[in-house]
C-alpha cells in the first residue's frame, strides 16, 4: 500500500492544476476513478464526484479531498518580455523571490536582483509580488506570444519531488492537496472487497484555496448525512514554532482531528463519533485547534441545513511554499481510519445533540 499510495501522490503532485484551472489534475483522477466508483460523475464548477454504494441501507458520508493548488495567473506581458502576474490563494511574497516557476507548463524563473546592485535597504526588505516579474527567457513580448502565454494562464511551482534518505519523508509542491486526493483514491481501491451500508460519495473539490467554493457547492447538490474534509495542516514541530504554546502538531505522530479552524468548530455529535472511529482504527491521531485557516469543513457543514463535518488532516512542514514535506505514514493513518468510518457507517447511533457528554 506504502509505495501505490507515494507513487499515486509523486503522480498527482507534479501536476499543474491551481485554484479554478484544475482540468488537468481532473483529467487524471477520473483515469484511476472510474474503474472503482459505482458512478462517476464531473459538475459544472468542476468537482468530481465518484459514488460508492453500500450492499445496505444507511447514511450518506461525503469525503472531499480538494484538487487545487496555489499559485498564480499571468497578469500583462511587458514589450521586453517580462511577464507581471498575481497570485491565486496564500501564497507568502517572502516565498516567491528567486523561485522556479511553471508558467502555462513553460519553464520560468522569478527575477532576483543581483545582491551586488541591492542598497542595504534591499537586502533586509520582503518585495512585494506587484514590483516582481518572471523571466521565461524571451526578448519581447512575441516571442512570450509564440509559446502560448498570455494574460490568464496559470503559473505554478516548478514540479519537483524527493524523498528523505532512510525515512518515510516525502517533498514536494502541491502535497496540500493532492495527498488527500492520493489517500480517497486509495480508499476506493480498498473498499472494493468490502461490505458496508449506506452511500460514500468520494469528492474532489475545486477551489478550496481561494474560498472553499467546490466544497459548498458540492455539499449543497449532495446534502449528505456526514462529511469530512480530508486536507493537510501545517505542522508545529520547527524550531520557529513554539509547539506547545502554538501549535503542538507534529508530522509522524498521525493525522490531526482538527476540533477548530478559523471559522469552524466540530459540532459534538460529530466530534464523539470520530474519535470513537479513529480509536477503533487502532492508529496513532492527534487532537488540537488550528485557527490559522480552514478546510472545506467549514464550507461544508452550514449547507443543507446543517451537515455534521469534520476535519482529518495530515500535518506538513513549510506549508504553501515549493518544499512542503510530510510522513506517509500519517497519510497511510488517514486511510485506515476513513476505512474504518465508512465500514462502520451502517451502524452509526447518532445521539442527540443535548445527550452528547
Amino acid at each position: 500500500m506504502k509505495e501505490a499510495l507515494r507513487d499515486l501522490i509523486k503522480e498527482l503532485a507534479a501536476i499543474d492544476s491551481i485554484s479554478g484551472q484544475e482540468q488537468q489534475v481532473v483529467r487524471a483522477l477520473l483515469k484511476h476513478l472510474k474503474p472503482l466508483a459505482d458512478e462517476v460523475s464531473v459538475d459544472c464548477f468542476g468537482n468530481i464526484i465518484a459514488v460508492k454504494n453500500g450492499t445496505k441501507s444507511g447514511p450518506s458520508v461525503l469525503i472531499a479531498a480538494h484538487t487545487d493548488e496555489i499559485g498564480a495567473i499571468v497578469k500583462s506581458i511587458e514589450p521586453n518580455g517580462w511577464i507581471r502576474f498575481e497570485k491565486i490563494g496564500g501564497v507568502g511574497d517572502a516565498l516567491i523571490l528567486g523561485r522556479q516557476v511553471s508558467v502555462k507548463g513553460h519553464f520560468g524563473i522569478v527575477g532576483v536582483k543581483a545582491g551586488h546592485f541591492m542598497t542595504q535597504k534591499e537586502r533586509g526588505e520582503v518585495k512585494p509580488h506587484s514590483d516582481l516579474y518572471i523571466d521565461v527567457g524571451c526578448n519581447s513580448d512575441e516571442e512570450v506570444a509564440k509559446l502560448g502565454i498570455k494574460p490568464g494562464d496559470q503559473i505554478c511551482q516548478w514540479p519537483y519531488y524527493n524523498e528523505f534518505t532512510n525515512t518515510d519523508l516525502l517533498c514536494s509542491k502541491a502535497l496540500d492537496n493532492r495527498v488527500g486526493c492520493a489517500i480517497l483514491v486509495q480508499l476506493l481501491k480498498e473498499l472494493q472487497s468490502q461490505t458496508f451500508g449506506g452511500t460514500l460519495y468520494a469528492v474532489f473539490t475545486v477551489q478550496e484555496e481561494i474560498g472553499l467554493r467546490g466544497a459548498q457547492v458540492a455539499a449543497y447538490n449532495i446534502k449528505p448525512d456526514y462529511a469530512i474534509a480530508l486536507d493537510t495542516v501545517p505542522s508545529g514541530d520547527t524550531p520557529d514554532v513554539n509547539f506547545i504554546k502554538e501549535h503542538p502538531v507534529a508530522i509522524g505522530k498521525g493525522p490531526l482531528l482538527q476540533l477548530m479552524s478559523r471559522s469552524f468548530i466540530m459540532n459534538p455529535i460529530m466530534k464523539k463519533l470520530m474519535i470513537e472511529v479513529c480509536d477503533r482504527s487502532n492508529e496513532p491521531y492527534q487532537l488540537a485547534l488550528f485557527t490559522g485557516g480552514n478546510t472545506d469543513a467549514a464550507a461544508m457543514h452550514l449547507e443543507a441545513g446543517g451537515i455534521l463535518s469534520a476535519a482529518l488532516t495530515i500535518p506538513r512542514r513549510y506549508s504553501h511554499s515549493p518544499v512542503e514535506v510530510l510522513d506517509i505514514n500519517d497519510c497511510i493513518s488517514s486511510l485506515n481510519i476513513l476505512k474504518q468510518f465508512t465500514l462502520d457507517m451502517g451502524s452509526f447511533d447518532k445521539p442527540a445533540f443535548e445527550d452528547v457528554e
